[in-house]
């Protein structure tokens, strides 16, 4: 009965969820102090290559809720998961970018140049827009930022963004989300050409990443860090049945199709899937973006998978000084004590999704000027 009361519990949570917030993943934010911003692995990555809602509601504390006897059986040792350290494996990636845009410098006297605009006064906006500037400069790619006030226009936002476009010094550019409600978005997002979409959300780029034998430009950046902390963990994508918790066009989706692209078995799991958890358990891979804190419990983990948790939530506690504390979709404390290896929140897949921004934005300028 136990047990049955629990798995109805799990249920009707998840049929709960995915309304709002794999979008938060990788461009709309939450204020997070003390971010640490990072860089991949070898050179061929330098070749080919969330933000976090700022509405999501405090949830309660933590995985307190009974789970499977499964969960219980292996929660009776320790966590044994490895902590895949996004921090680090970023910190690689930032630096060896920066070896490579000094060599593009020595040789053609050229620096990539990164454009961002900000609309309206959102703190937590700033924020990361200050960060992917304390990122670049790390790096030594050239930022240019706009900031317009909270009543701008549409037209204005576009005419940055066409100056941008024409200007041979700036190679990416970044419209911060979320803009302002009386902007249309899609009409100011698709106005940046498609050379300088290091967000990698333009039709033609998703279309090229869903098509075999096709090569996108760019690919987007927090689906781009998920897989990239695979590889550089020696995880073995191809031949493994894969689930992707959420569809969004900014994480789930691109993230499936990269899963694909690796030649996994993907399943992407959604607010209308049956059963959610069963087939979780199935995966040998599993990547949570939805923006629901401590959703995924250990009873969804098939034992001695890999957990890519992309969520950042805040949730109520009295405890720190902030009030608040970043917690995953993924019950970590569950999790841990059943994956082999998993992300923490914060420092796992956060500090990627901007190493991979810098990482475009340098595939941007080489393409640009033919550079090898």
């Amino acid at each position: 009965m136990a047990t049955a009361a629990a798995a109805a519990v799990a249920t009707s949570s998840a049929a709960t969820i995915f309304n709002s917030a794999a979008d938060c993943c990788a461009r709309r934010v939450f204020l997070v102090t003390n971010l640490q911003v990072p860089t991949r692995s070898s050179s061929a990555f330098l070749r080919t290559s969330r933000t976090i809602n700022s509405h999501s509601r405090a949830v309660s504390s933590i995985c307190s809720s009974s789970s499977s006897s499964v969960v219980n059986a292996a929660m009776a040792t320790e966590a044994s998961a490895k902590v895949i350290d996004g921090k680090s494996i970023a910190k690689e990636i930032r630096e060896e970018i920066a070896a490579e845009i000094s060599r593009m410098k020595e040789s053609i006297g050229i620096v990539p140049g990164l454009a961002v605009i900000l609309v309206g006064e959102r703190k937590d906006s700033a924020t990361y827009v200050r960060n992917k500037k304390k990122a670049c400069e790390s790096v030594c790619i050239k930022s240019y930022e706009v900031h317009l006030a909270e009543d701008s226009t549409e037209q204005e936002v576009l005419e940055h963004i066409s100056s941008f476009n024409n200007d041979p010094s700036v190679h990416g550019i970044l419209v911060q989300l979320p803009l302002p409600s009386h902007m249309n978005e899609q009409n100011v997002l698709n106005a940046v050409c498609t050379e300088k979409d290091v967000d990698g959300f333009s039709p033609l780029n998703i279309g090229r990443l869903a098509m075999r034998d096709r090569e996108p430009l760019f690919v987007p950046c927090t689906p781009k860090g998920c897989i990239e902390l695979l590889h550089r963990c020696g995880v073995t994508i191809k031949g493994k049945r894969a689930v992707v918790i959420g569809r969004s066009n900014i994480v789930g989706m691109p993230a499936a199709l990269l899963l694909q692209r690796e030649d996994a078995t993907v399943t992407i799991v959604h607010s209308r899937t049956k059963n959610p958890e069963e087939i979780t358990r199935e995966a040998d891979i599993v990547i949570s973006a939805v923006g629901q804190p401590n959703m995924v419990r250990g009873s969804w983990i098939k034992p001695g998978a890999v957990v890519i948790d992309v969520g950042i939530n805040p949730v109520e506690d009295a405890k720190s000084p902030r009030g608040y504390r970043l917690v995953g979709d993924v019950c970590y404390e569950e999790a841990s004590k059943i994956a082999s290896a998993i992300t923490p929140v914060p420092g796992g897949v956060g500090p990627m999704t901007i190493a991979m921004l810098l990482s475009n934005t340098l595939a941007a300028a080489k393409r640009a000027h033919k550079f090898e």
